[in-house]
Order: structure tokens, then sequence, then C-alpha cells
């Protein structure tokens, strides 16, 4: 039985209000409003939007938005567990988004990937969420950046993570403001990250399976030796293991921490607020609206012309207006 309250129990303004409060037991109404297909659930996701603005914080959201991202069965979940559980030890509260395949038939998440991460039931510091890729593999529907975006003002850490890797996988380094792509060594994915161009979305490479020995530092120095070929921005390369006792987990928390401590938060939060909205107005008006637009380059280039203190709902109704 699902104990979560009603989708729209509190309003998006309530439920703005309780996450600028760090009222993290809103967590759960605050995925239930933004998945849902109710009458007026629309408008109430952009009031709960509007609440957590930068306006209405006076500041970006505190969060550190992490994406995690790599191929199936690579060990993500393993590793989000040791990751949940190094930051609860730090005091520090985790939201984590799991984002999984949609079923065609309920359009909801199929793999349930919060069943996989191992977390205290008992502590009200870490909330886990599976939530639909809808009909994008690797991509992220409108109601995870949503989400993101709003647990953000709460949470300490908001973790996305992702399925799959290929070019669509651009979509999570968009919403965070790190990533870290996850690989396993003897696997090929050093050769697949050339061919796929994927090598510009990492902030953090994480090689798991340390535990393996000699393949896992090969793996390591693979990975430096095709960021050098690459000529790649500066990417830490972080070896780890989750099997007990786990190693590594704390160095790549301080590789996350080092990468977030360098940004211009402002910046790539206004950036990531103006492609949330060129995302949902995709996800409702397909590519008919973005020809009206332009095309998605001119559309990007436009919305770089607008106010930086507009939220996500006020570029999307812009958007729509300059397509008519």
């Amino acid at each position: 039985m699902n104990s979560d309250p009603p989708a729209q129990a509190d309003g998006g303004r309530e439920l703005g209000a309780r996450l600028r409060e760090h009222d993290l037991s809103a967590a759960a109404a605050v995925l239930n409003l933004v998945e849902s297909r109710s009458a007026g659930a629309r408008a109430e996701t952009e009031q709960l939007l509007a609440a957590v603005s930068p306006a209405a914080l006076g500041r970006e959201a505190p969060a550190q938005i992490v994406g995690v991202t790599g191929p199936p069965g690579v060990g993500k979940s393993s590793l989000l567990s040791r990751l949940v559980a190094q930051w609860r030890r730090a005091d520090r509260s985790v939201a984590v988004l799991a984002v999984d395949p949609s079923s065609r038939r309920s359009g909801g998440a199929l793999l349930g990937d919060r069943a996989r991460i191992e977390r205290d039931p008992g502590d009200h510091g870490v909330f886990i969420r599976s939530t639909a890729a809808g009909d994008r593999l690797g991509g992220l529907a409108p109601a995870t950046r949503a989400a993101a975006t709003a647990l953000a003002a709460a949470f300490d850490v908001v973790v996305i993570e992702t399925v799959g890797v290929g070019q669509s996988e651009t979509e999570v380094a968009d919403v965070a403001d790190g990533v870290a792509v996850v690989v396993q060594p003897g696997s090929g994915d050093v050769l697949q990250f050339l061919k796929s161009g994927i090598m510009e979305i990492p902030d953090v490479l994480v090689v798991t399976k340390s535990d393996l020995g000699q393949v896992a530092i090969r793996a390591v120095s693979d990975l430096r030796a095709a960021l050098r070929s690459l000529g790649s921005k500066q990417i830490e390369v972080v070896a780890v293991s989750s099997v007990a006792p786990p190693s590594g987990i704390e160095e790549l928390i301080d590789a996350l921490d080092a990468h977030q401590a360098t940004l211009d938060l402002a910046g790539r939060r206004l950036r990531s607020r103006r492609m949330h909205a060129l995302a949902d107005f995709a996800a409702e008006h397909g590519d008919r609206g973005l020809r009206a637009l332009g095309g998605r380059r001119e559309a990007e280039r436009w919305l770089g012309m607008q106010e930086s203190g507009l939220d996500v709902p006020a570029l999307a109704h812009r958007l729509e207006e300059r397509a008519r």
C-alpha cells in the first residue's frame, strides 16, 4: 500500500514554504505533485517552483545537485548505498531520484531502484524515490527536473541517478552541478566513451570494483590516458569499491565537493533553469513546437537573452508565447 501523501494535499505554495523551512517530510508530496497528471497539477507545480526559485529564497538553492550515470549493471546502486551512508555520517541530508525506464502501460518507473539502494528506514534524513524516464532512454522527464529543483531547497545533497549511457545523458549535465560517470574495469567502456563522445559529460569519472586489483588499476590508467589524448577538461578519476570494507568513497565525495567549489553556481543554475524550461516546452509541444521557435539552437539562443531572475514556469510561458 502506498503511504505517500496525496499529490496536492498541501498545494504548491504550501509545499514550497515547507521546503524553505527544510521540512524534509514534504519530499514525498513534492514527487506526487510533479508526477501527477490530474487537473490542476501543472498550476500547482508552477506555484511550487516559484516558491523555491532564487527570487523566493534570496539565493540559489543550497543543495549540491549530483548526477550519477553509467551503463546498466555497473554497480551504481551499490555505490549510491555507500555514498548515502557517508553523506549521512557527515550529517548531510540526501534525496535520491533514481530514474528508471518507463512502463508503456502505466507511464511509471519499471525497475524501482529505491529497492536496491541500501538505507536505514528509520533515517528521516534520506529520501529515495524511483522516477520514470519518460519516452527518452537515458533522458530526464520534466517531473524529475522539477523534483530536483524543488528538493534542492531543503536537502543538502540531491542525487539524480540515470539509466544507460549515450548522447541523451547530456540532459543530466543540464540539471546537475556535477556529474559522476561510473564505469567498471575490463568492460571496454573507455573505447565506448571515445566513440560516443560522452567524455564531455563527466566532472568525475568513477571506476568501480577497485577490489579487482590490476584490472581496475589499468582502467584508471586508460581513462587518464584517454582524457589526455582528448585534451579534455580537468576531470578527476577515482577508483572505488562498494564491497565491505568499502574504499574510495570519501575520495569520491571530496572530488565532487572540490568540483562544486570551482563552479560559477549562479551561472550554471541559470543555464539549468533555461534548459529545464525548454525541456518542458519540448515535452508538451514536440518537434512542431521546436520548429515554431526556429529549432532548438535558436530557442537556446533566445532563452539566453531573457532576464536571469525568471523561474522555469515563466520561461516556459515565454516560449509558448513566442511559438504562437
